[in-house]
Parts: C-alpha cells; sequence; structure tokens
C-alpha cells in the first residue's frame, strides 16, 4: 500500500482502505505468506473444474450421447464464447472502477459461487431433447457459465498486478496458482471421465452435480484468499486517467507491443491445448478402443503438469533463462510431443502403442505447466511494464483471449471431423466410422495441435518482456 505524503505508516487495504495514491505506484512489499498464497490459489481449484470438464467432455457428450451432428456441436461451443470476447474487456474495465471506489476486487468475484450451478444444468439435459435442441440446451447454459466464470476470474487474475511486490514475487503466486490450478484439472480430468463413464445422461449429470459443489466451496476460499493476499502486501488502486472508458481500456492494451505478442501466442497456445483435450475421449474410444484410457491419459497429462511446476519456477531464476526462454522451451515441447503421438497411437498396438502414448503424455504434460506458469506469469509484468496500465483492462483483454481459445479449440477439431464424415451416436452407443474419419481423428489430434502451437511460439518470439524488466 502507498504511503501518505510525510507518513511512516502503512494504512492497513481492507475493505474500507482509501484509494492509492493518484499514479497507483507502490513501494516493493515483502513476499506473502504460504498460507495467504494457498487460500487465494484455492480458487483455482473450482475454475479448473470448469475448464476442464467442459473442454474434455462436452464436444463428446454432445455428439456421442446427445446424437448432434459434430458441425453443430462445435458451433454450440464456439458461439457463445463470441459473449466473451465482448464480455472480458467491459468487465475489466467495471472491475477497474469497483477497485477505485472499494479498494479492493471482490464483489464481481462473487459470481463464482453459482458457477457451479450452471455446470451442473450444462450436463442435465432433458430427455425429450436431440440434436437442435440439445445443442440450444448446452449452448444457453455454457454461455450462462462463461459468463459467472468470467465475473469470477477476471478480478481473480488481476489480484497479482495489485499486489506491492516485485518481478519473482509475482512469479511465486503464480507458481502457487498453478499448483492448485493444476490440481483441480487433475482431480476434474480424472473423476469427470470416471464418473462419467457408463455414457448416459445419469451418469453426466451426477458427475457434474457432484463437481458443482466442490466449485462453490473453492469460490468461497478464494474470496477469502484475495483479502488476505492484498492485505498482506498492499492493494495498488488503478490510477484514474483523463478521458478513461473500455475502449480508451482496449486501446491501450492492445497498442502494447509486447502485450499483444504476447497474447496472440497464448490465443493459438490455449486453442492447441482445449483441442487436445476435446480430442482425448474421441482417441481413446475410436483408436484405442477403451474410453477407460480418457482417465488414465489425463492423470498421466496433469500429475507431471503439478509436479514440474515449482522446478520451473526454481529454473526460471537462474541467470540467463527466465520466464520468455521458459515459455519458448514449453511451446517448442509440446509441439515436439504433439507430432510424436502419431507413431505412437498409430504404428503401434496393443500394449506397446498404450506405454508409448502415456510417455509422450507425461512428457507433454511437463511442457503444459511451463505454457501455464510463463504465461499467466508474465501478464503481470506486462502491466507494470506500461506505467499507464490499468491491470483490469489487460487482464479482461487476457481472459477474453482465454475464452477464445477454450471454444475455438473443440470447434477446430468438431470441424476436422466433420470433413472427415465423422457419424453421430446417441447414449454411448458408438456408431461404426469410415477409416477416412478415424484417419482425421487422429490427425486432428496430433498433427493440428503440432501446427497451432508452433504458430505460438512464433508470436512469443516477438514478446521483449523480459529484457524490459
Amino acid at each position: 500500500m502507498p504511503l501518505p505524503p510525510g507518513d511512516g505508516t502503512t494504512l492497513p487495504p481492507g475493505d474500507g482502505a482509501a484509494p492509492a495514491s493518484g499514479d497507483g505506484a507502490a513501494p516493493a512489499a515483502a513476499g506473502p505468506g504460504r498460507k495467504a498464497l494457498t487460500l487465494y490459489a484455492a480458487g483455482s481449484v473450482g475454475m479448473g473444474v470448469w475448464v476442464t470438464v467442459p473442454g474434455l467432455l462436452l464436444l463428446y457428450f454432445l455428439t456421442d450421447v446427445l446424437g448432434v451432428s459434430a458441425a453443430l456441436a462445435g458451433l454450440a461451443l464456439l458461439l457463445p464464447k463470441a459473449v466473451d470476447v465482448v464480455v472480458h474487456p467491459l468487465l475489466g474495465s467495471r472491475s477497474d472502477r469497483q477497485a477505485r471506489r472499494d479498494g479492493h476486487r471482490r464483489r464481481m468475484m462473487r459470481g463464482g459461487l453459482l458457477l457451479g450451478a450452471a455446470l451442473a444444468a450444462m450436463f442435465s439435459v432433458p430427455p425429450a431433447l436431440t440434436g437442435w435442441g440439445a445443442a440450444l440446451w448446452v449452448g444457453g447454459w455454457f454461455t450462462a457459465g462463461n459468463l459467472l466464470f468470467a465475473a469470477f476470474q477476471v478480478p481473480y487474475l488481476t489480484t497479482p498486478s495489485d499486489l506491492a511486490v516485485g518481478y519473482h514475487e509475482r512469479t511465486r503466486v503464480f507458481m502457487f496458482r498453478m499448483a492448485l490450478l493444476t490440481a483441480g484439472l487433475l482431480a476434474a480430468g480424472v473423476a469427470a471421465p470416471a464418473l462419467s463413464s457408463g455414457g448416459t445422461r445419469t451418469d453426466y449429470t451426477r458427475m457434474a452435480v457432484l463437481l458443482a459443489a466442490a466449485m462453490a466451496a473453492s469460490a468461497a476460499v478464494a474470496l477469502r484468499g484475495v483479502r488476505r493476499l492484498t492485505a498482506e502486501c498492499g492493494f495498488q488502486t488503478p490510477a484514474e486517467r483523463a478521458g478513461h472508458s473500455t475502449r480508451a481500456d482496449l486501446r491501450t492494451a492492445l497498442h502494447d507491443r509486447d502485450f499483444r505478442a504476447l497474447v496472440l501466442s497464448y490465443l493459438f497456445t490455449g486453442t492447441t491445448t482445449h483441442l487436445f483435450l476435446a480430442a482425448l475421449p474421441y482417441v481413446t474410444a475410436y483408436v484405442f478402443r477403451d474410453a477407460r484410457l480418457t482417465a488414465l491419459f489425463m492423470g498421466l497429462f496433469l500429475a507431471p503438469a503439478m509436479l514440474s511446476g515449482p522446478a520451473w519456477t526454481a529454473w526460471s531464476r537462474r541467470p540467463g533463462n527466465g520466464k520468455q526462454r521458459g515459455l519458448l522451451i514449453s511451446q517448442a515441447g509440446f509441439a515436439t510431443g504433439a507430432v510424436l503421438l502419431l507413431p505412437a497411437a498409430a504404428l503401434l498396438d496393443g500394449p506397446a502403442r498404450t506405454a508409448a502414448t502415456a510417455a509422450v503424455v507425461m512428457a507433454m504434460g511437463t511442457a503444459f505447466a511451463g505454457l501455464q506458469l510463463f504465461a499467466f506469469a508474465l501478464l503481470p509484468d506486462a502491466v507494470a511494464a506500461a506505467d499507464t496500465a490499468e491491470a483490469g483492462a489487460y487482464t479482461g483483454v487476457w481472459t477474453a483471449t482465454e475464452a477464445t481459445g477454450t471454444a475455438v479449440g473443440p470447434y477446430l477439431y468438431s470441424a476436422v471431423l466433420a470433413l472427415g464424415g465423422f457419424v453421430s451416436s446417441t447414449g454411448g452407443a458408438h456408431a461404426p466410422q469410415s477409416d477416412t474419419a478415424l484417419t482425421a481423428l487422429l490427425a486432428g489430434f496430433t498433427l493440428l495441435p503440432a501446427a497451432l502451437m508452433t504458430l505460438a511460439l512464433r508470436f512469443q518470439r516477438r514478446c521483449a518482456l523480459d529484457e524490459a524488466r
């Protein structure tokens, strides 16, 4: 918290804290304690469920349980995200206004308490609905859930930018967040396929209701964590600028060369990883012919990601490394792994195929940890490097980009399935697929992610935030 002129004490930054000085600057404070970081990071567990379950199962739920065509299912997941592209920047600016008025950003975050209800409704499709009706039901609740998710996620992710801490402490905050986010991804990635393995609508509804309770608890803990974290480190109130508007905020963020490169890189990174998630149930069901492998491969993908986060953090602190280099290495590693999945899954058979695929998936999980940690850790660096930046505006653009990637990835995979002639089915009874459909299904899981991640790497090379720190 900035010191008042001529005073040697620090004001407590609780709900009634006075706004910071007009320029929003604050001296770097000591790093936050582990308890505050853990409480804050707990919010990522529930958010990880929302990111994982629709990304992993929703496309498959539409095509192989509800009988929706691949092309229509892709649109049902893509169109709700068009709302996010508009809403997230608006929420970013609103979050900045609330921070100036209230001295904190927690008001909007309370929407996260209702996110689990949207998840449960989305997978509770009335039995009479199939085809277009089922797609509209799922798409409508997906839109509602995305709005609640945005209301929580925008101020939540802005918190590290609000703290009066330095370059490496921001990475530490995100390291804790990524550890618990990955724990949420891992729990949901293993539990959701296992709970819905029966393949009926009832199985999917039961899975969603159980996970919804965990999401509500996570959001409640996160609200407490944000309050404690800002109390320990100080809260930097966004500056009020002349001509302030959402459009001006967007212009400021998008005219920032380094931030623009980071955002474009993250767009392709998010598209790639969510395509990978959406494709996995199809590969296990139609290539390996064992849907139970979805939970196994998700566990093997996310367990290394959870364990390698602290190692990536320590590595980035060594001289000559840094976040930018770590992100580039992670992107190259993920792209290489995607290419190696093709011979592992297509040329081998039996236990050898499963073992080879598992090994590649584990390596990709290690790269995934770096993708998430370094991209998110560079976000507050971009805010800190821009003297006139409003953190909420930058985060609004960032989360809109994230939402776009979560939709475009599954949509691209659904388009590949449709082009290959994939046949939808109902109740988990898989329809026979042509050789062309199976080829498209596998190529969309391997070669397409590799190409998309290569584009992400090319954009990331233009970012110079580490050089400017």
